[in-house]
């Protein structure tokens, strides 16, 4: 599915070095199909994650859970750059805050070790739903997020704090489960009418709005070939002003 998504004409893959709910594996098994099929490394954004001990199936740890944290997201950074047959993680991201500040940090000194040393070229936080905690990691970091990645649903307010953080300093916001998470925005008339009017679906003009307006990038999932060509004809979806208000009216 990997391979069919890129040969569709995705260009971006997020996994993580997490065997419960990722495959990292069987990315690095179709980057190795796929540049037998004239597709390089160069032209492809892969993003992996580091996972606590916490996240992880405790039988099925990708690193030893006694050694150091340290230890621990080294032998996992290595474990993904093995996984992936690759020289370079372009996107590098700490799946959640750690239990303090100082572990967090702890586990980002690694990461900026990494990006010192060639291995990776920029660095992320996912599942920060705090503004306060985010800007600590923001200014103590040397090397700076570059990636805020999490769920963006009406429970948080769709995170407007931490988006507008990001937006004034130049931080890409990543959402997950997009489509999941936002059923009510689905189902809404105004957002059906103008799908319909357009001949497209409601969720290629949601992700056409926060493409275009929100400055969002949507991470999308699907085993399903048409959807994947309807998710990458969303990125040519050009919403009015009136239409785009439909939106804001429902995420403010």
């Amino acid at each position: 599915m990997v391979g069919e998504a890129i040969r569709s004409g995705f260009k971006g893959i997020d996994t993580a070095c997490q065997p419960k709910h990722y495959n990292e594996v069987g990315v690095g098994e179709a980057l190795k199909r796929l540049t037998k099929e004239g597709i390089t490394r160069q032209n492809l954004f892969i993003q992996t994650k580091f996972t606590s001990v916490d996240g992880q199936d405790p039988n099925n740890i990708p690193y030893d859970k006694s050694a150091s944290l340290t230890s621990q997201v080294q032998q996992s950074l290595n474990k993904s750059l093995a996984n992936l047959g690759t020289t370079y993680i372009d996107s590098l991201v700490l799946h959640s805050p750690m239990k303090t500040d100082e572990q967090t940090m702890q586990v980002w000194r690694v990461f900026e070790d990494y990006v010192d040393a060639g291995k990776v070229r920029q660095l992320g936080i996912s599942n920060c739903y705090s503004l306060k905690t985010f800007q600590k990691l923001f200014d103590t970091a040397r090397i700076k997020p570059s990636v805020l990645q999490n769920r963006l649903y009406a429970e948080t307010h769709f995170d407007q704090d931490l988006r507008a953080f990001c937006k004034k300093e130049g931080i890409f916001y990543q959402s997950f489960w997009t489509l999941s998470a936002n059923p009510i925005i689905l189902k809404n008339k105004n957002v059906e009418a103008i799908a319909a009017s357009r001949g497209k679906t409601v969720e290629q003009i949601f992700f056409a709005y926060l493409m275009q307006t929100a400055v969002i990038t949507p991470l999308t999932g699907t085993t399903n070939k048409q959807h994947m060509m309807q998710d990458l004809e969303a990125m040519d979806i050009k919403l009015t002003g009136e239409e785009t208000n439909v939106f804001e009216a429902l995420m403010s």
